[in-house]
């Protein structure tokens, strides 16, 4: 099996579904053969979903093993007969185990100073865009609007409210809390930051003309600014932000389909 790094999101997914279904119509050791090279397939995607985690009172590396063993337990309980998108099981799955184990352990889970410094212009942020669109505005509008990387954006959503420090287990200090910010990371809808949303859109970034496409790698993929961008694209950065936005829409009417 090749290494998960030299396949494309999208053939990932095919590859990972055309796996699992052999697995399921196998047993003994040739099904556990098809469910290794399925979790070594996806290994990356684990290592995504930990690294949202790094950095919040546990070692990387420790996070790192307990997304592996949940992609292990994601691929074991998987039945692709009810669906035969893996990530949409598998990356909820992680998310879990992550989060259980931080409980378990009694660490605190603390937002870096990038996504305090960042939170009170987010709030203010989403405030302005609700009155402007008449509705609730998405992560990637929030970043679009204050020019900064998605995946900070949608950090500093998910710690919302966690900067008064409270422990995560009732019998630690004070001073090394956070209001049951476990609970909450990683259940907003981050758009086009995380591994799973990288791979459904996928496809659809090939409908993108070569200029639409480089400009999203440019701005979600390798989180440069929007003034980074217009001097690469050859265009101002207000003109960098009305692609955006433009793309943007494209995307999500492409993924509503």
């Amino acid at each position: 099996m090749a290494p998960s790094q030299t396949l494309s999101d999208a053939r990932r997914r095919v590859e990972t579904a055309r796996l699992l279904s052999r697995a399921r119509a196998s047993r003994g050791d040739a099904r556990a053969r098809y469910e290794d090279d399925v979790i070594r397939l996806n290994m990356s995607v684990a290592t995504d979903v930990a690294r949202r985690y790094h950095g919040r009172g546990i070692p990387a590396d420790d996070i790192n093993q307990v997304a592996f063993l949940g992609l292990v337990k994601a691929v074991r309980g998987f039945d692709p007969t009810v669906g035969d998108d893996f990530l949409s099981y598998a990356v909820p799955t992680l998310r879990g185990e992550i989060r259980r184990y931080f409980r378990d352990s009694g660490w605190t889970i603390r937002p870096p100073r990038s996504v305090q410094e960042i939170q009170a212009r987010v709030v203010s942020a989403e405030a302005e865009l609700t009155q402007r669109l008449g509705r609730g505005p998405r992560p990637a509008e929030i970043a679009a609007h204050l020019d900064v990387s998605l995946p900070l954006v949608v950090d500093a959503m998910a710690a919302s409210g966690c900067f008064t420090p409270m422990s995560l287990d009732a019998s630690r200090n004070d001073d090394e809390a956070s209001e049951s910010p476990a609970d909450k990371m990683g259940d907003l809808d981050p758009a086009f930051a995380s591994a799973e949303a990288r791979v459904a859109l996928a496809p659809l970034m090939a409908t993108l003309d070569e200029r639409d496409r480089r400009v999203i790698e440019l701005r979600y993929f390798e989180n440069r600014t929007q003034a980074q961008i217009g001097v690469e694209v050859g265009v101002s950065q207000e003109q960098v932000s009305r692609l955006l936005s433009s793309i943007l829409l494209k995307l999500r009417r492409q993924l509503a389909a």
